[in-house]
């Protein structure tokens, strides 16, 4: 499974997502590296399909399926969670998209 953790220099949210996305990981057993994408550019935006600072990717994925349509965006990031809009994603939402890769994974084996 590849995680990817992308922001942009100044974000706010960055850390404290980045801390929530280490302690999902340590919980389910994983001890992959996180691939740290810092977004420099509108370019680099367009490259990754970033929806703003901070995003996480599951193979090469967003976490919010619900926005995989969006156009890519090189600013702040706003999650809706069940408790209204926050800079940081749930937990219930990064675990989702690691469950739904591990289900996938083991559909293939």
């Amino acid at each position: 499974m590849q995680v990817s953790f992308l922001y942009f220099e100044g974000c706010p949210n960055s850390e404290p997502a980045l801390k929530l996305l280490k302690e999902v990981l340590l919980e389910k057993g994983f001890k992959e590296d996180i691939d740290i994408i810092k977004i420099n550019s509108e370019e680099d935006a367009n490259r990754y399909n970033f929806l703003g600072s901070p995003s996480i990717h599951v193979n090469g994925t967003d976490i919010e399926k619900e926005r995989k349509n969006d156009e890519p965006l090189y600013g702040c990031r706003v999650y809706k969670t069940k408790n209204g809009y926050s800079g940081i994603p749930s937990k219930k939402m990064i675990l989702n998209a690691i469950n739904e890769a591990l289900i996938y994974k083991n559909q293939l084996i």
